[in-house]
Protein backbone atom coordinates (compact mmCIF):
# COMPACT_ATOMS: atom_id res chain seq x y z
CA UNK A 1 0.00 0.00 0.00
CA UNK A 2 1.02 3.63 -0.42
CA UNK A 3 0.20 6.79 1.49
CA UNK A 4 0.67 10.53 1.22
CA UNK A 5 4.15 10.36 2.75
CA UNK A 6 5.30 7.93 0.04
CA UNK A 7 3.95 10.23 -2.67
CA UNK A 8 5.62 13.28 -1.13
CA UNK A 9 8.93 11.37 -0.99
CA UNK A 10 8.47 10.39 -4.65
CA UNK A 11 7.97 14.04 -5.53
CA UNK A 12 11.19 14.91 -3.70
CA UNK A 13 13.09 12.19 -5.61
CA UNK A 14 11.88 12.95 -9.11
CA UNK A 15 11.52 16.75 -9.05
CA UNK A 16 15.22 17.40 -9.90
CA UNK A 17 14.68 15.40 -13.09
CA UNK A 18 11.05 16.20 -13.96
CA UNK A 19 9.49 19.66 -13.68
CA UNK A 20 5.70 19.80 -13.17
CA UNK A 21 3.74 19.20 -16.38
CA UNK A 22 1.55 22.02 -17.67
CA UNK A 23 -2.18 22.50 -17.17
CA UNK A 24 -4.25 24.10 -19.93
CA UNK A 25 -7.85 25.20 -19.42
CA UNK A 26 -10.14 24.57 -22.41
CA UNK A 27 -13.86 24.51 -23.17
CA UNK A 28 -15.28 20.97 -23.29
CA UNK A 29 -18.88 19.84 -22.89
CA UNK A 30 -19.91 23.39 -22.10
CA UNK A 31 -17.51 23.85 -19.20
CA UNK A 32 -13.99 25.06 -18.46
CA UNK A 33 -11.90 21.92 -18.04
CA UNK A 34 -8.26 21.73 -16.94
CA UNK A 35 -6.13 19.33 -19.00
CA UNK A 36 -3.17 17.92 -17.07
CA UNK A 37 -0.81 17.38 -19.99
CA UNK A 38 1.34 14.36 -19.18
CA UNK A 39 1.91 14.06 -22.92
CA UNK A 40 4.29 17.01 -22.41
CA UNK A 41 6.35 15.02 -19.90
CA UNK A 42 9.71 13.41 -20.65
CA UNK A 43 9.07 10.29 -22.79
CA UNK A 44 5.64 11.88 -23.47
CA UNK A 45 3.79 9.95 -20.78
CA UNK A 46 3.02 9.96 -17.06
CA UNK A 47 4.87 6.65 -16.79
CA UNK A 48 8.23 8.37 -16.36
CA UNK A 49 7.15 9.45 -12.87
CA UNK A 50 6.70 5.94 -11.52
CA UNK A 51 9.58 4.34 -13.40
CA UNK A 52 11.99 7.04 -12.26
CA UNK A 53 10.84 6.89 -8.65
CA UNK A 54 11.21 3.10 -8.67
CA UNK A 55 14.68 3.18 -10.22
CA UNK A 56 15.91 5.89 -7.87
CA UNK A 57 14.58 3.89 -4.91
CA UNK A 58 16.64 0.78 -5.73
CA UNK A 59 19.89 0.00 -3.97
CA UNK A 60 23.05 -0.51 -5.98
CA UNK A 61 22.76 -4.32 -5.89
CA UNK A 62 19.27 -4.28 -7.39
CA UNK A 63 20.40 -1.91 -10.13
CA UNK A 64 23.48 -4.01 -10.86
CA UNK A 65 21.35 -7.12 -11.43
CA UNK A 66 19.61 -5.34 -14.31
CA UNK A 67 16.00 -4.21 -14.66
CA UNK A 68 13.19 -5.99 -16.48
CA UNK A 69 9.57 -5.14 -17.15
CA UNK A 70 6.58 -5.79 -19.36
CA UNK A 71 4.88 -2.91 -21.09
CA UNK A 72 2.56 -1.94 -23.92
CA UNK A 73 4.98 0.88 -24.62
CA UNK A 74 4.90 3.87 -22.28
CA UNK A 75 6.30 2.16 -19.17
CA UNK A 76 8.90 0.60 -21.47
CA UNK A 77 10.19 3.98 -22.63
CA UNK A 78 10.02 5.38 -19.12
CA UNK A 79 11.96 2.52 -17.58
CA UNK A 80 14.51 2.65 -20.40
CA UNK A 81 15.13 6.31 -19.59
CA UNK A 82 15.21 5.69 -15.83
CA UNK A 83 17.67 2.81 -16.25
CA UNK A 84 19.89 5.00 -18.40
CA UNK A 85 19.80 7.71 -15.72
CA UNK A 86 20.84 5.36 -12.89
CA UNK A 87 23.33 3.38 -14.98
CA UNK A 88 21.45 0.07 -15.13
CA UNK A 89 20.72 -2.18 -18.09
CA UNK A 90 17.05 -2.84 -18.87
CA UNK A 91 15.10 -5.40 -20.89
CA UNK A 92 11.46 -4.77 -21.73
CA UNK A 93 9.01 -7.43 -22.94
CA UNK A 94 6.38 -5.86 -25.21
CA UNK A 95 3.46 -7.12 -27.31
CA UNK A 96 4.33 -7.76 -30.95
CA UNK A 97 1.78 -5.14 -32.06
CA UNK A 98 3.36 -2.32 -29.99
CA UNK A 99 3.51 0.91 -32.06
CA UNK A 100 6.93 1.41 -33.61
CA UNK A 101 7.24 4.86 -32.04
CA UNK A 102 7.24 3.28 -28.58
CA UNK A 103 9.72 0.55 -29.56
CA UNK A 104 12.06 3.17 -31.00
CA UNK A 105 11.80 5.11 -27.73
CA UNK A 106 13.02 2.08 -25.78
CA UNK A 107 16.04 1.64 -28.02
CA UNK A 108 16.81 5.38 -27.92
CA UNK A 109 17.72 5.11 -24.23
CA UNK A 110 19.78 1.95 -24.62
CA UNK A 111 17.31 -0.66 -23.34
CA UNK A 112 16.48 -3.91 -25.11
CA UNK A 113 12.90 -4.48 -26.34
CA UNK A 114 11.66 -8.07 -26.77
CA UNK A 115 8.55 -8.26 -28.97
CA UNK A 116 7.65 -11.96 -28.98
CA UNK A 117 4.34 -11.86 -27.09
CA UNK A 118 0.92 -11.72 -28.79
CA UNK A 119 -0.49 -9.44 -26.06
CA UNK A 120 0.41 -7.62 -22.84
CA UNK A 121 -0.58 -10.43 -20.47
CA UNK A 122 1.75 -12.88 -22.21
CA UNK A 123 4.54 -10.30 -22.22
CA UNK A 124 4.18 -9.83 -18.46
CA UNK A 125 4.13 -13.57 -17.80
CA UNK A 126 7.33 -14.10 -19.78
CA UNK A 127 9.05 -11.10 -18.21
CA UNK A 128 8.32 -12.35 -14.70
CA UNK A 129 9.57 -15.83 -15.55
CA UNK A 130 12.76 -14.34 -16.99
CA UNK A 131 13.26 -12.14 -13.94
CA UNK A 132 13.04 -15.18 -11.65
CA UNK A 133 15.29 -17.34 -13.82
CA UNK A 134 18.01 -14.71 -14.35
CA UNK A 135 17.78 -12.86 -11.02
CA UNK A 136 16.73 -9.54 -12.59
CA UNK A 137 14.87 -6.74 -10.82
CA UNK A 138 11.28 -6.70 -12.08
CA UNK A 139 9.48 -3.33 -12.06
CA UNK A 140 5.78 -3.62 -12.75
CA UNK A 141 4.03 -1.02 -14.86
CA UNK A 142 1.36 -0.64 -12.15
CA UNK A 143 1.57 -3.24 -9.35
CA UNK A 144 4.45 -1.60 -7.52
CA UNK A 145 4.28 0.80 -4.58
CA UNK A 146 7.08 3.04 -5.85
CA UNK A 147 5.58 3.20 -9.35
CA UNK A 148 2.19 4.11 -7.91
CA UNK A 149 3.70 6.72 -5.59
CA UNK A 150 5.44 8.32 -8.56
CA UNK A 151 2.14 8.52 -10.45
CA UNK A 152 0.57 10.04 -7.35
CA UNK A 153 2.72 13.15 -7.75
CA UNK A 154 0.28 14.21 -10.47
CA UNK A 155 -2.34 14.63 -7.75
CA UNK A 156 -0.06 16.88 -5.71
CA UNK A 157 0.63 19.03 -8.76
CA UNK A 158 -3.07 19.31 -9.63
CA UNK A 159 -3.87 20.66 -6.18
CA UNK A 160 -1.21 23.34 -6.67
CA UNK A 161 -2.20 24.19 -10.24
CA UNK A 162 -6.03 24.11 -10.30
CA UNK A 163 -8.04 26.36 -7.99
CA UNK A 164 -11.38 24.96 -6.85
CA UNK A 165 -10.61 21.43 -8.03
CA UNK A 166 -13.66 19.20 -7.53
CA UNK A 167 -13.59 16.34 -10.07
CA UNK A 168 -10.62 14.54 -11.65
CA UNK A 169 -11.01 12.15 -14.58
CA UNK A 170 -8.20 9.63 -15.05
CA UNK A 171 -7.45 6.91 -17.64
CA UNK A 172 -7.38 3.41 -16.14
CA UNK A 173 -5.65 0.18 -17.01
CA UNK A 174 -4.02 -1.70 -14.12
CA UNK A 175 -4.78 1.11 -11.69
CA UNK A 176 -1.32 2.44 -10.89
CA UNK A 177 -2.05 5.91 -12.22
CA UNK A 178 -5.51 6.42 -10.77
CA UNK A 179 -4.57 4.69 -7.51
CA UNK A 180 -1.67 7.05 -6.94
CA UNK A 181 -3.56 10.17 -8.02
CA UNK A 182 -6.62 9.27 -5.94
CA UNK A 183 -4.50 8.56 -2.84
CA UNK A 184 -2.85 11.98 -3.10
CA UNK A 185 -6.09 13.87 -3.74
CA UNK A 186 -8.28 12.12 -1.18
CA UNK A 187 -5.60 12.31 1.51
CA UNK A 188 -5.54 16.09 1.22
CA UNK A 189 -9.06 16.91 0.04
CA UNK A 190 -11.47 13.99 0.60
CA UNK A 191 -14.43 15.65 -1.15
CA UNK A 192 -12.72 15.65 -4.58
CA UNK A 193 -14.32 13.10 -6.91
CA UNK A 194 -11.99 10.76 -8.80
CA UNK A 195 -13.50 8.98 -11.80
CA UNK A 196 -11.66 6.39 -13.88
CA UNK A 197 -12.15 5.72 -17.57
CA UNK A 198 -11.44 2.39 -19.27
CA UNK A 199 -11.59 1.66 -22.96
CA UNK A 200 -14.55 -0.61 -23.63
CA UNK A 201 -12.11 -3.09 -25.18
CA UNK A 202 -9.80 -2.94 -22.13
CA UNK A 203 -12.29 -3.24 -19.24
CA UNK A 204 -10.19 -4.86 -16.52
CA UNK A 205 -10.66 -2.23 -13.80
CA UNK A 206 -14.28 -1.65 -14.80
CA UNK A 207 -14.87 -5.39 -14.31
CA UNK A 208 -13.11 -5.36 -10.94
CA UNK A 209 -15.02 -2.28 -9.82
CA UNK A 210 -18.49 -3.32 -10.99
CA UNK A 211 -18.31 -7.12 -10.79
CA UNK A 212 -18.78 -7.58 -14.54
CA UNK A 213 -16.98 -9.96 -16.91
CA UNK A 214 -16.63 -7.94 -20.10
CA UNK A 215 -14.02 -9.44 -22.44
CA UNK A 216 -10.55 -8.09 -23.15
CA UNK A 217 -10.21 -7.25 -26.86
CA UNK A 218 -6.63 -6.54 -27.81
CA UNK A 219 -7.35 -4.44 -30.90
CA UNK A 220 -8.03 -0.94 -29.57
CA UNK A 221 -6.91 2.64 -30.13
CA UNK A 222 -6.15 2.63 -26.40
CA UNK A 223 -3.53 -0.12 -26.57
CA UNK A 224 -1.75 1.49 -23.61
CA UNK A 225 -4.71 0.47 -21.43
CA UNK A 226 -4.86 -3.18 -22.57
CA UNK A 227 -4.19 -6.09 -20.24
CA UNK A 228 -5.71 -7.76 -17.25
CA UNK A 229 -4.92 -6.88 -13.63
CA UNK A 230 -2.51 -9.18 -11.83
CA UNK A 231 -4.17 -11.25 -9.12
CA UNK A 232 -3.55 -9.67 -5.73
CA UNK A 233 -2.44 -6.36 -7.25
CA UNK A 234 -2.09 -3.60 -4.65
CA UNK A 235 -3.98 -1.30 -6.99
CA UNK A 236 -7.31 -3.07 -6.48
CA UNK A 237 -7.84 -2.26 -2.81
CA UNK A 238 -6.57 1.28 -3.28
CA UNK A 239 -8.94 1.95 -6.18
CA UNK A 240 -11.91 0.48 -4.30
CA UNK A 241 -11.07 2.72 -1.36
CA UNK A 242 -10.44 6.02 -3.13
CA UNK A 243 -12.00 5.94 -6.63
CA UNK A 244 -15.62 7.07 -6.88
CA UNK A 245 -16.55 5.39 -10.18
CA UNK A 246 -15.15 3.75 -13.31
CA UNK A 247 -16.82 4.17 -16.72
CA UNK A 248 -16.28 2.85 -20.24
CA UNK A 249 -15.80 4.56 -23.61
CA UNK A 250 -16.01 2.95 -27.05
CA UNK A 251 -13.64 3.21 -30.00
CA UNK A 252 -15.51 5.94 -31.94
CA UNK A 253 -15.56 8.09 -28.79
CA UNK A 254 -11.81 7.63 -28.31
CA UNK A 255 -11.14 8.59 -31.93
CA UNK A 256 -13.37 11.68 -31.59
CA UNK A 257 -11.47 12.72 -28.46
CA UNK A 258 -8.11 12.32 -30.22
CA UNK A 259 -9.36 14.57 -33.02
CA UNK A 260 -10.69 17.13 -30.54
CA UNK A 261 -7.37 17.24 -28.70
CA UNK A 262 -5.48 17.60 -31.97
CA UNK A 263 -7.70 20.56 -32.83
CA UNK A 264 -6.67 22.05 -29.47
CA UNK A 265 -3.01 21.61 -30.41
CA UNK A 266 -2.14 18.33 -28.65
CA UNK A 267 -1.19 14.99 -30.20
CA UNK A 268 -2.58 12.42 -27.76
CA UNK A 269 -2.66 8.63 -27.98
CA UNK A 270 -5.91 6.72 -27.55
CA UNK A 271 -5.21 5.67 -23.97
CA UNK A 272 -4.39 9.25 -23.05
CA UNK A 273 -7.59 10.59 -24.60
CA UNK A 274 -10.18 8.40 -22.84
CA UNK A 275 -10.93 11.03 -20.18
CA UNK A 276 -11.88 13.56 -22.83
CA UNK A 277 -13.83 10.82 -24.63
CA UNK A 278 -15.87 10.18 -21.48
CA UNK A 279 -16.75 13.85 -21.20
CA UNK A 280 -17.65 14.28 -24.87
CA UNK A 281 -19.72 11.06 -24.87
CA UNK A 282 -21.48 12.15 -21.66
CA UNK A 283 -20.29 9.13 -19.70
CA UNK A 284 -19.00 11.68 -17.18
CA UNK A 285 -20.33 15.19 -16.59
CA UNK A 286 -18.25 18.24 -15.64
CA UNK A 287 -18.44 19.03 -11.94
CA UNK A 288 -21.58 21.02 -11.10
CA UNK A 289 -19.56 23.14 -8.67
CA UNK A 290 -15.82 23.73 -8.89
CA UNK A 291 -13.30 22.76 -11.57
CA UNK A 292 -12.97 19.50 -13.50
CA UNK A 293 -9.50 18.24 -14.48
CA UNK A 294 -8.64 15.46 -16.92
CA UNK A 295 -5.32 13.64 -16.87
CA UNK A 296 -4.02 13.38 -20.46
CA UNK A 297 -1.76 10.46 -19.74
CA UNK A 298 0.30 10.07 -22.92
CA UNK A 299 1.03 11.27 -26.43
CA UNK A 300 2.92 8.38 -28.04
CA UNK A 301 0.81 7.66 -31.11
CA UNK A 302 2.37 6.50 -34.35
CA UNK A 303 1.69 8.19 -37.68
CA UNK A 304 -0.30 5.28 -39.16
CA UNK A 305 -2.74 5.28 -36.24
CA UNK A 306 -3.06 9.05 -36.31
CA UNK A 307 -3.80 9.03 -40.02
CA UNK A 308 -6.45 6.36 -39.51
CA UNK A 309 -8.10 8.39 -36.74
CA UNK A 310 -8.08 11.57 -38.82
CA UNK A 311 -9.61 9.69 -41.75
CA UNK A 312 -12.47 8.61 -39.49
Amino acid sequence: MIDLAAIALAQYRIRPHLPPTPVETVQLAGADVALKLECANRTHSFKIRGALNAALSLDSAARARGLIAASSGNHAQALAYAAHLVGARATIYMPAHTPQKKVDGVRRYGATPVLDAPNYDEAERTARETATREGLTFISAYNDAQVMAGAGTIGLELLEQVDGLQRVIVPVSGGGLIGGVATALKSLQPDIEVIGVCAQRAPAMYNAFHGTTLPQIWETLAEALSGDIEQGSITLDICRRYVDDVVLVDEPSIAAAMRQLLALGWVVEGGGAVGVAALLAEQVQPAAVGKTAIVISGGNVDMATLQRVLAG
